[in-house]
């Protein structure tokens, strides 16, 4: 391992230290001292290790190769959930390392399974440090993006930097931009919920929840918090927080100094939005509860998955649909991204009508720039398809061979894969995760971090390690 990737899985330790810390305070300041020791315990080791890795000078920095970069962030995607689900181990009785590795895995991936039927059966500070291993894991998988950002095209590439490849100086230049962007969007999410009187511990959870599109709650239904129209509106808008690009607003800010290309992802995402939204409620609006299918259309783009109770369940195909589009590159949402998608609509209609025309050229041009969508960036769009339809393939076949009937084997292989939360607009809240035996939950763990992990990046391991010659 390079000096680069120590310091890497360094700093995550140091930012877990912190929320370690924050968790310990919290505990004495309400005298909950269940888990006070473990906590402890976790500050001191990770703030050590964090400090080691960061600043252990014996390894010299050198160029990494991008596989180096893939099984460092594998690498964490593996670790991290190790020290995150001890707190859940030591403190709960009857329960196996394995369910705490699931729920923290889950939690690191922003997926928001749990094994947990009823929140209240554990404490406030527990449920604290779930909602933290989220908010660190919407963060490393922002860095991870950084970091890979090799492997992506000249477009999505744009959209962050002017460099066509990030050396050591730059990723560190752009990772304090990360970090700042975050952490403000974080804040005036909190802000915005606490205007709507919701109490601190839940704008906080909910807030740390939302930026980093995951799906643990404090509460086990939510709807009594928002059950004025005002409430809902407030809370549609802070999930598209998470759905247009980190980027976003900084660029709306600075957008003298940039050029449009920094703005043509999220003016898709933008119309794209529109259009769903449109198409629903022209066509499916037959409560006159607009804003809780709203709502809903919100948090499938986006790949947070929460949904109110009076969600129509017949939306659930549509809502999956929206689920796997996604949000944008450079935002904490899975999926297979909107530029992607119309991307290839635009190059497969293309080539249907360079058939009829022949003489006529058509561009394969998806952005508000002059640049034009590669070929070699076209297979890569492809290659993301066919690798997310054989993923879903194996985990439905997996969960199907454990006894789950085939209709929620499909569904939750697609939100294990698109990190999205189960929950009652895709009909699978009931879902139990705890009574799952230990392959089912060995293979939700795999795919959950699979669909954090830039799909393209699996097929380059596959490439370097089992077809070398």
């Amino acid at each position: 391992m390079s000096r680069f990737s120590l310091i890497y899985i360094g700093c995550f330790l140091i930012l877990l230290s912190v929320f370690s810390f924050f968790n310990i305070v919290y505990s004495y300041y309400f005298n909950i001292f269940l888990n006070i020791d473990i906590y402890t315990i976790i500050f001191f080791i990770t703030l050590f290790l964090g400090l080691f890795s960061c600043f252990f000078k014996k390894i010299k920095f050198k160029k990494i190769l991008i596989y180096e970069k893939i099984l460092t962030v594998l690498f964490g995607y593996l670790f991290f959930p190790l020290i995150i689900s001890l707190p859940f181990y030591f403190s709960i009785n009857n329960i196996s390392f394995l369910s705490c590795y699931f729920e923290a895995v889950s939690g690191f991936t922003s997926t928001g399974f749990t094994v947990f039927d009823n929140i209240k059966q554990i404490d406030t500070s527990l449920i604290l440090w779930r909602a933290s291993s989220q908010w660190i894991g919407g963060l490393y998988f922002l860095f991870s993006l950084l970091l890979l950002i090799d492997i992506f095209d000249e477009n999505l590439k744009k959209s962050v930097t002017n460099y066509l490849t990030l050396n050591s100086s730059e990723i560190s230049k752009q990772s304090l931009k990360i970090i700042i962007l975050y952490s403000l969007l974080t804040l005036i999410i909190f802000l915005l919920l606490k205007s709507i009187n919701l109490r601190t511990f839940d704008a906080y959870n909910f807030s740390l929840t939302i930026i980093s599109s995951g799906g643990f709650l404090s509460i086990n239904n939510f709807d009594y918090l928002f059950n004025t129209n005002i409430s809902k509106i407030i809370l549609s808008l802070t999930i598209l927080f998470s759905y247009f690009s980190l980027f976003f607003t900084y660029n709306i800010l600075f957008f003298k100094n940039r050029n449009i290309n920094y703005l043509s992802e999220d003016f898709y995402l933008f119309i794209y939005l529109l259009i769903v939204v449109a198409f629903i409620f022209v066509f499916f609006n037959y409560d006159n509860n607009f804003l809780i299918v709203l709502f809903s259309i919100v948090s499938s783009v986006s790949n947070l998955g929460i949904s109110f109770d009076g969600t129509q369940q017949n939306l659930s195909f549509i809502f999956l649909l929206l689920v796997i589009i996604g949000g944008s590159f450079f935002s904490t949402s899975s999926g297979l991204r909107v530029i992607k998608v119309l991307s290839l609509i635009k190059f497969s209609l293309n080539n249907l009508l360079s058939h009829t025309k022949p003489n006529q050229v058509y561009l394969n041009k998806v952005s508000l720039s002059n640049s034009i969508t590669d070929k070699a960036d076209i297979n890569k769009y492809f290659l993301a398809v066919i690798i997310f339809i054989i993923s879903l393939f194996v985990v439905t076949l997996f969960l199907t061979i454990s006894d789950i009937e085939l209709e929620k084997a499909f569904k939750i292989g697609i939100l294990t894969i698109m990190n999205t939360v189960n929950s009652s607009m895709y009909g699978v809240s009931e879902f139990d995760f705890y009574r799952l035996n230990a392959f089912t939950k060995f293979i939700l763990i795999i795919f959950m971090i699979i669909g954090r992990i830039e799909m393209l990046t699996i097929f380059i391991l596959f490439k370097k390690f089992l077809f070398k010659y």
